[in-house]
């Protein structure tokens, strides 16, 4: 299988030192936390140690300096990112560093969730001191190793692009890994003044660029061996749904299918190639056992929502007599909101490729919770976890899809080449299968109620949220608290609006069904930060007062609101006209630790519909160490934020998926998305933020908050342009 490489790092793992004639660095960050003890039913026993090794940094006697991530690269531009931490502190040239994806391997989880996991938006914050200490370790090494050589001191010695040089004397980094790598660890290292950097804070371009460009980089669909067979799964057409019998004659009749089997999630067929295995699919005759998941249907569920809102569910947040103050209030403002199930969409469909010979597995695919997969693939198959090789691929979009606690798609695959009894099987999904699968962005109703005082300021806000729980049902349903799964509720219970109100209650009605939800880029401020945000701009409306006035008058204690509220307000000439027809709306909300503030400039199409224009955005996320990247991730989750808040959606009618490819599940095209996005970065020094997910919660409000400005409707049913036809 020459055609993929990937070295091993479970022999650096072992020996944490030597690896030939190189230098390998292991490192560690203090203070590593457990994630309430998530992920160890699946992950085994948790070291009580006060250090998470997680990374490693190799370079070779022949001058290679390797970087291996813990992290997967699915477009946000970690292999950037984390490579420049090292590069700033080694004392390298970035463009010249080659980076890979790590094993699926204890010493890579992450430092704060104790478990190997791309996701959150978290990836540079938590490794931004690790990655920094694993080039300042090595390059300590490599001057003491110098100065051994040159019979100077280390503090003669100075570094350069790769190179170590005293006087006259000079060696490379790779002619002194040998002997470095025999030299004692140090201690605690110093890491270079911000004064000093030479790469962070600055914009780099991204590393993986050029492979993309070219060819080069292997995503799963790019994988392909000798006498691979690949599998296309029918799926049961209702959640839940199992196979009573299957007649495959007509399916094994096409030419190039192999193979029928009958899997836990539907029939897999295999073939020589994908079309065959597709086409054996769809001669299948399958007679389902509907089940429970039939009755699933989204006209009746939004009924069900809006019932369950009427009554107090799990208290999330509480402070007051919500009641009592809401009596006395001078004007009350009651709005309902609701939000579809929402698909990932990537545009790369789940894929897994899988081997399976002597009592080994290998599999390649793009995921986010490579040792999460690793452990599902080993319990299929009846393996060690240690018997099972998962080799991460880059991701052709993964917006929290791609990292599974129920690690759907690897066990398909394990499930297909178990039965099948064959060595190396490809399982390729098509658009209809990823459209279809399930695991979506839950479906929510948010019910809210404000009492104003005369100056139309709030003083009882009370807010009942329904929508399932992600956490439910999963190795992390330990976070679930008291009813409340926080992932449901983030962005109302710790809204900074409600900090300044006295009398305050936020519940939770969580109820269940058949269809199989997941955290969706922004998780719950997905849908928190619009309730909040078109919520305000009615309570400025009452009150008569401007949407930013207003704003700024509730967020003045909160100072990183503020920041990016102002910078957005101030490049956008907010409060200046705008072209006739040209309407603009506002929206402020934090997530992820990041604080985002948005602007937005709409028009009206023919036949009432909105089209977005301009995006104005300025974003507080601490340090920005690559500013570039910031700008490409908050461009992309505002494109994902309008596709969203626009157009879409997932229903179900008596348990079945109405949507199945793009043709009807629309994401946006490049004549919907906004001719004109401006990211502006707020300099910062506060505590470092992510940049994946928080370009996305408020594009809907402030669109929304748009629309009124032009008509004087408030918008409330998600997706806008759907509602808006319907009306």
């Amino acid at each position: 299988m020459s055609q993929i490489t990937n070295t091993s790092r479970r022999n650096f793992l072992k020996t944490g030192a030597v690896l030939g004639s190189g230098l390998l660095i292991s490192f560690t960050v203090p203070g590593a936390k457990k994630l309430g003890g998530a992920g160890s039913a699946m992950l085994g026993p948790q070291s009580g140690a006060a250090f998470a090794p997680n990374a490693y940094l190799h370079i070779t006697a022949d001058n290679q300096i390797l970087v291996y991530l813990a992290h997967s690269e699915m477009g946000q531009g970690i292999w950037t990112t984390l490579s420049m931490l090292i590069a700033e502190e080694l004392d390298v040239d970035v463009k010249k560093m080659v980076v890979q994806h790590g094993d699926a391997w204890k010493p890579y989880h992450h430092t704060s969730f104790g478990m190997q996991i791309t996701g959150g938006s978290s990836t540079t914050w938590s490794e931004f001191d690790r990655y920094r200490k694993a080039g300042a370790t090595a390059r300590t090494l490599l001057v003491a190793a110098a100065a051994k050589k040159f019979g100077v001191s280390p503090s003669e010695c100075k570094t350069a692009d790769g190179v170590v040089t005293a006087g006259t004397n000079s060696a490379t980094y790779g002619e002194l890994a040998s002997e470095a790598a025999a030299l004692p660890a140090p201690g605690d290292v110093p890491l270079r003044d911000a004064k000093d950097w030479k790469y962070i804070g600055k914009s780099v371009k991204r590393l993986d660029t050029p492979a993309k460009i070219n060819g080069t980089a292997k995503f799963g669909m790019d994988v392909q061996f000798p006498g691979m067979l690949t599998a296309a799964v029918l799926h049961a057409p209702v959640f839940g749904a199992k196979v009573k019998s299957v007649d495959a004659a007509k399916a094994k009749a096409i030419p190039g299918v192999k193979q029928v089997v009958q899997i836990p999630t539907g029939v897999a067929v295999l073939a020589d190639n994908y079309w065959a295995a597709k086409k054996g699919c769809t001669a299948l005759k399958v007679d389902w056992d509907l089940g429970s998941g039939v009755q699933v249907d989204s006209s009746s569920m939004t009924a069900q929502y809006k019932e369950l809102a009427k009554k107090p569910g799990a208290t999330a947040a509480k402070a007051g007599d919500v009641d009592s103050a809401m009596a006395k209030a001078v004007k009350t403002i009651e709005a309902e909101y609701t939000f579809p199930y929402l698909a990932h969409a990537p545009m790369e469909p789940l894929n897994v490729t899988i081997e399976l010979n002597n009592g080994k597995c290998e599999i390649w695919c793009g995921t986010q919770m490579p040792g999460i997969d690793q452990e599902a693939a080993a319990k299929v198959l009846g393996l060690k976890p240690e018997q099972v090789r998962v080799n991460t691929v880059f991701l052709g979009g993964g917006f929290g899809r791609r990292g599974t606690p129920a690690s759907d798609f690897v066990r398909e695959a394990a499930e297909i080449i178990k039965a099948s009894g064959k060595p190396l099987v490809k399982m390729v999904w098509a658009r209809e299968d990823d459209v279809r699968g399930g695991f979506y962005r839950p479906a929510f109703l948010h019910n809210v109620k404000v009492g104003l005082n005369a100056d139309g300021m709030p003083i009882a806000w009370k807010h009942t949220i329904v929508g399932q729980s992600i956490m439910d049902g999963t190795f992390f349903a330990s976070m679930i608290k008291d009813g409340i799964d926080n992932a449901s509720v983030e962005g109302v219970s710790d809204s900074p609006y409600l900090y300044a109100i006295p009398d305050r209650l936020v519940s939770l009605h969580s109820p269940k069904n058949e269809v199989p939800v997941l955290w969706w880029r922004s998780v719950g401020h997905t849908h928190t930060a619009m309730a909040m945000e078109a919520t305000i701009d009615e309570l400025a409306h009452a009150a008569g007062k401007d949407p930013l006035v207003y704003r700024q008058q509730l967020l003045k204690d909160h100072p990183r609101h503020l920041a990016a509220l102002n910078l957005v307000a101030e490049k956008a000439n907010w409060g200046k006209p705008l072209p006739e027809g040209r309407f603009r709306g506002i929206a402020v909300h934090e997530s992820f630790l990041s604080f985002v503030a948005q602007v937005v400039e709409i028009s009206l199409n023919t036949d009432g519909t909105i089209k977005v224009h301009k995006v104005i955005n300025a974003i507080d996320c601490g340090l920005a160490v690559n500013p570039d990247g910031v700008k490409a991730q908050i461009e992309s989750g505002i494109n994902y934020g309008v596709s969203a808040a626009l157009l879409g959606e997932i229903t179900l009618e008596k348990g079945r998926v109405q949507q199945g490819n793009f043709n009807d599940y629309v994401v946006s095209r490049m004549f919907d998305t906004p001719a004109e996005i401006e990211v502006h970065i707020v300099d910062s020094s506060n505590k470092m933020g992510g940049v994946g997910e928080p370009g996305v919660p408020p594009v809907a409000p402030a669109i929304a908050n748009a629309y009124f400005a032009a008509t004087g409707k408030r918008l409330r049913d998600l997706p806008f342009n759907k509602a808006i036809l319907k009306a």
